[in-house]
């Protein structure tokens, strides 16, 4: 019998890894009624590249789940410009539930994820180097519900020289 793409549909991974914020929160309760450690980072992840993989394989293990907490198309644009984001907020959910190291995804609209923070409590809040743990917002809201930021330096990932921000200027120059 022969399947078709439609109806394999149901399988893919953004379908049962995309939660709204209160469906992650009651995901996350259980996660830790049951022990487990959760791991949470956020960005735009605008044209998904090999340095925002090794930088989710390196978050991912630092715990035993891994929440994505992804801009939406409104918070992309007031933060990069009106150019962006090039791909779509559900398009980067779809993207980024489809990796194997990544547990949970969702999408906030704010100009930060403290309210997503709030409501999950993560045990780590993990960013990239170009951040600094006490530069961040978030820092205070991770420490007051238990948990800890971590940073993930560029070496770790080997992500220096990949960026979206280059990767478009190269697209533009090819053009």
């Amino acid at each position: 019998m022969t399947t078709t793409i439609e109806s394999k549909n149901h399988f893919r991974a953004a379908e049962r890894k995309f939660l709204t914020r209160s469906e992650l929160a009651e995901a996350v309760a259980m996660d830790k009624l049951n022990g487990l450690s959760v791991v949470f980072t956020n960005g735009c992840f605008d044209i998904l590249h090999v340095g925002h993989i090794r930088y989710l394989q390196d978050a991912r293990a630092l715990g035993d789940k891994l929440i994505v907490a992804v801009n939406s198309d409104e918070s992309v644009r007031k933060l990069k410009g009106e150019a962006r984001p090039i791909i779509r907020e559900n398009d980067r959910v779809e993207l980024l539930a489809a990796l194997e190291c990544v547990d949970y995804v969702t999408i906030f609209k704010d100009d930060t994820p403290i309210e997503t923070i709030l409501a999950v409590k993560p045990s780590i809040h993990v960013k990239g180097g170009d951040y600094e743990a006490e530069a961040l917002p978030e820092t205070p809201i991770v420490r007051s519900v238990g948990g800890k930021v971590v940073i993930i330096p560029f070496s770790s990932t080997s992500s220096e020289g990949f960026s979206t921000t280059n990767i478009i200027g190269k697209i533009k120059q090819a053009t």
